[in-house]
């Protein structure tokens, strides 16, 4: 991959882990568990987290939204989690998360220079990529408050960018005739990730399954599960769509912008990606595809 969709592709694998710390950090444990959620496993804290954009949503709204996990198991966690705690709580204790992860991670840098630029940079990206998808966790963030804090404005940034570029991900899989679990299926099928590291958005043996012949009957899928050229064909497609319908804010930011943007989180980047803090496997196939 060459040319802008490759920078916009660049600048997603900057920014994705450091939103997603949250998902994984000890201080983000705490914090849902000061709310009352049950952190045993991350899933109830995960939707939580991630869904308060959204208002008190129900499960519909949210598997719409995620697009990648079973019904079953959003009807688990939502609404009942809003019982826990509301929206506006949640958003609170988030970015108490953050900051206290982000301090942990970074120390006093949080309040240097070279964050509040980098902050600077990176809101007016995510500025740039509103409203994005109407109803999507994209225009979620967007609409939220930004905070005071350089270190919080850089995480909120990273955020809206994400999930923006997640809104048109959801809209290229659409596009391509492909459901939510063929949708991983498929992902699964050229190598982003083993098909087991996708078992935790919670389908089942049998609906992966189903999914797999599906693909298979659309000359997707080969008998042993691989992609056959067709659906690697299919599945760049996905994947130049979706970094063309996120390429807007990294055009508004300029390239100038961009590559002090890279300059000034490529160490940061770095830390987060050494603390071991993220999963070594993901479903996202950053470094994969």
């Amino acid at each position: 991959m060459t040319g802008e969709p490759a920078r916009v592709r660049q600048m997603w694998h900057l920014m994705e882990p450091l939103h997603a710390v949250l998902y994984y950090a000890p201080a983000a444990f705490e914090e849902a568990a000061a709310l009352g959620y049950d952190t045993e496993e991350r899933w109830a804290s995960y939707f939580a987290w991630r869904a308060a954009p959204l208002g008190a949503s129900g499960a519909d709204e949210v598997v719409r939204t995620f697009h990648s996990f079973a019904p079953g198991m959003v009807d688990r966690h939502v609404p009942a989690g809003w019982a826990v705690a509301g929206p506006d709580a949640v958003l609170a204790a988030r970015l108490r998360a953050v900051d206290r992860t982000y301090r942990a991670l970074f120390g006093d840098r949080v309040e240097g220079a070279g964050f509040a630029e980098a902050a600077a940079l990176a809101r007016r990206a995510a500025e740039a990529a509103a409203p994005g998808v109407p109803g999507g966790l994209g225009a979620a963030n967007s609409a939220l408050p930004w905070p005071d804090a350089p270190h919080l404005t850089l995480w909120q940034a990273a955020t809206v960018l994400r999930e923006h570029r997640g809104d048109g991900h959801i809209a290229a899989l659409t596009g391509a005739g492909l459901d939510p679990v063929e949708s991983l299926v498929s992902f699964a099928a050229v190598g982003a990730a083993p098909a087991e590291v996708f078992a935790s958005r919670g389908w089942s043996a049998e609906e992966w399954g189903a999914a797999r012949l599906r693909l298979q009957g659309r000359g997707l899928l080969a008998a042993d599960g691989a992609a056959t050229d067709a659906g690697r064909e299919l599945r760049a497609k996905v994947e130049l769509r979706t970094d063309e319908e996120a390429a807007a804010p990294w055009r508004a930011l300029g390239e100038a912008g961009r590559e002090r943007l890279v300059e000034l989180l490529g160490e940061p980047w770095l830390e987060v990606i050494g603390s071991g803090l993220l999963p070594s496997e993901n479903t996202l196939g950053i470094g994969k595809v």
